[in-house]
Formats: C-alpha cells, sequence, structure tokens
C-alpha cells in the first residue's frame, strides 16, 4: 500500500511538500483543513467547505452543559442522539423512524464508516469511483488498504462503487432519478455501492425529497432483486461546522446489513461531545433556515468576482458550499495556492490527490472573510492593456 501511495504523489515539486502539512503521505490520503495547525500566519480556512456560518450555538452550548461529564463513556447505542437523528432524516411518521434507526449506523465521520463498509460490507475485487474526472479520495485510500483494485469509473467488474452527490471536490451531482438510473446501469448485480450526500444537505429545506434517504423502497428491491447492495452516508461535520468533533451516519439497506457492519465496529467510536452536539443542532431550524438562505447569495458573490475579474471556469452548482475553480495554467494555480497559504487564506490545490493541477477549491464564507481572500487574489489580476 505504501508503495502504492507513492507513486500516486510522484512528481511532486519542493513546494507541494509544505502543502501536506501534517499528513504522512506514504500512509495517508490527503485532506484539506490542517493549516490551523502549526507555525505560520492562519486567518481563515478556505480550504474546508464547513459552514462559514460557524459552529451552531445551540450545538456548542450542549457540549459546554456535559463537559464535566466526560469521566463517563459515551452511551454505546448513541442514545437518544440516535432517536433523534432518525427523526431528523425521516421526519412526519413514528414507524418510519423507527424502522429506520434499525439501519442507521452512526459514526467517526464519513471517513470511519467508509472503512467500515469496504472492509466488512463487501467482496474483494475492484473499486471504481463515480463517473467524474476526480473525486474525494477516502474511497480510494480505503480500497487500496484492503486490497482492492483501482478500476476505472465505467468498470463492470467492480465489487464495490464509492460515489459522492454532490461530487467533492467539483460539484458536480446527479439529481434522485440520474443517481438511481446510474446505479441501475453502471453497478453490476451482487456490488456494493456506497454514496456519499454529505453536501446534499445545502440543497436546501426540501433535501430529503432528492435523497437516498427517501429511498428504502428502491434500496431494498435493489438488494432483494438484484443484491446490490447501497449504503447512503452522511458526515454532519460540514453542514453543522464541527470537523472537530467527527460526527457522521449510515444508513445500511438491511437490518443484516447492519448487523454486519455493526460487528466490526469498535465501541463509542463518536465520544460524549458530538453526540449531544449533534443531537443539539438537528432540532436548530433557525440555523439550517439560516443556512439555506445565505449560502446561494454568499457562493454568487464569490463566483461573480472570479469570473468577471479572472475569467476563470467554475463549476459546481448554485447551492454547492464551494467552488472549483480551473485557471487553465498549472503554473498559475501554484502560485495562487502559495500565496495564499502564506497570506493565512489556504484554499484546496487540486493538484494534490485530485489529479487536477490547473484547479483548486474555495470554500463558501462571510462577505467580509471572502474580501480577505479576495486581497490576496488581487496579486494575480490580469494586467489591463490599453490602446
Amino acid at each position: 500500500f505504501s508503495v502504492i501511495m507513492t507513486q500516486v504523489v510522484q512528481g511532486f515539486s519542493p513546494r507541494d511538500e509544505v502543502l501536506w502539512n501534517t499528513w504522512d503521505r506514504r500512509t495517508q490520503s490527503y485532506h484539506a483543513g490542517q493549516d490551523a495547525y502549526g507555525e505560520g500566519t492562519f486567518i481563515e480556512d478556505f480550504s474546508l467547505d464547513v459552514n462559514g456560518l460557524g459552529v451552531p450555538e445551540s450545538g456548542a452550548k450542549a457540549m459546554e452543559e456535559v463537559v464535566m461529564d466526560i469521566h463517563h463513556y459515551p452511551p454505546a447505542d448513541f442514545e437518544p442522539c440516535l432517536s433523534h437523528l432518525a427523526q431528523f432524516l425521516w421526519p412526519g411518521d413514528d414507524g418510519e423512524w423507527q424502522e429506520g434507526k434499525q439501519r442507521l449506523l452512526m459514526g467517526n465521520g464519513c471517513s470511519e464508516l467508509i472503512d467500515l463498509i469496504t472492509r466488512c460490507g463487501t467482496m474483494r475485487g475492484g473499486f471504481k469511483p463515480g463517473p467524474y474526472h476526480t473525486q474525494y479520495k477516502e474511497f480510494e485510500r480505503s480500497a487500496l488498504a484492503n486490497g482492492f483494485k483501482l478500476l476505472a469509473h465505467d468498470d463492470m467488474s467492480a465489487t464495490l462503487t464509492g460515489i459522492c452527490n454532490p461530487n467533492v471536490p467539483t460539484g458536480d451531482y446527479m439529481p434522485l432519478d440520474k443517481l438511481k438510473d446510474y446505479i441501475e446501469t453502471w453497478c453490476p448485480n451482487g456490488s456494493t455501492v456506497i454514496v456519499d450526500e454529505t453536501n446534499q444537505l445545502w440543497l436546501g429545506e426540501n433535501w430529503r425529497t432528492e435523497s437516498l434517504v427517501s429511498q428504502k423502497a428502491w434500496i431494498t428491491q435493489m438488494s432483494r432483486l438484484r443484491g446490490i447492495r447501497i449504503y447512503v452516508l452522511h458526515s454532519w461535520s460540514k453542514f453543522f461546522c464541527c470537523p472537530g468533533i467527527r460526527v457522521g451516519s449510515c444508513i445500511t439497506p438491511s437490518v443484516d446489513a447492519y448487523e454486519m457492519v455493526k460487528a466490526h465496529q469498535v465501541p463509542w467510536t463518536v465520544n460524549c461531545l458530538g453526540l449531544v452536539f449533534l443531537q443539539a443542532v438537528v432540532h436548530d431550524v433557525n440555523y439550517m433556515r439560516q443556512t439555506w438562505e445565505v449560502y446561494p447569495l454568499l457562493r454568487e458573490r464569490m463566483k461573480g468576482y472570479i469570473e468577471a475579474v479572472f475569467k476563470w471556469t467554475v463549476a459546481g452548482e448554485p447551492w454547492t458550499p464551494f467552488l472549483w475553480i480551473d485557471t487553465g495554467d498549472a503554473e498559475l494555480t501554484q502560485a495562487i495556492v502559495t500565496a495564499c497559504k502564506r497570506a493565512g487564506t489556504p484554499v484546496r490545490s487540486g493538484k494534490i490527490g485530485y489529479d487536477s493541477p490547473t484547479c483548486f477549491r474555495m470554500a463558501i464564507r462571510l462577505p467580509e472573510k471572502q474580501d480577505l481572500l479576495f486581497a490576496v487574489l488581487e496579486q494575480f489580476r490580469p494586467a489591463v492593456h490599453l490602446p
């Protein structure tokens, strides 16, 4: 595995080394969000697509109230947080959320759950990503570490498919019907499919209707008729701005699948602070509505600046919490990434991991924070040639 990871990162210049920061490139997959640690200037992290409105006060207060209880273990069954989360996922019908809870597994963010399913919820064989130029690499890291062969996205021999919807980092999105059609067409019988819907919440108040959360009957049918096991993942760290406490969940295709994966999970993978935080924020309607109201406007402000000043290509849906920007020039992009890091406003390089050296990702933030980043980018403003 270390040989594979070494091959993945070959060709990096010395300037790339500093971007790895706290990561061990021989054994780990690179992630954003590490620039707050270590020496140097740090102002605002634009590399990490968490909610720019900040930590919900409801969650912070809930943690403050129980912090002196850390001399106890967290509840091994995740309750009562698990029930509150199930009611959030399936509101309005007691029978539906109670049934769904039997298939709902919590964990240490999506990363742990991806690894659990890869190790314990599918047959060994080949892994393929979704139909994008590049995709979130934790699927690939876990698959390679567990002996899977990396396949092309259209290879019909795959035993495991990993899909981000919306895709990270490009922002590509498949509406529900298109996603279901893709799985039915491109995922072979008897295989496992993991769909990471972490950024689905940004769609708006009706996000559930476009989510696989609403597709229990179809998921059951795919399992019974074709043997395709579909796991639906959500990391709550991004929308609720809490990556430091690491909390995620997985809806398994059946109770049997839940028990198969759960049997391999070590206890207490979500700590007591994470549990009370999530229990509080899933009821914070004001925070959610404020996010849905202001985020498209904030995104449009950043997108408008980039397109008007630099004419770079910006990808992603109008509601996704980041911009995927292609400058068309690898050297220019490297200079931008370096300058932003030095200024304490880091962005996510598209070169490391994503094999997109002309691209970088920029998280959405409030206007006053945006202006700090824009000030750094001004040095790259194209010169105006007067006649």
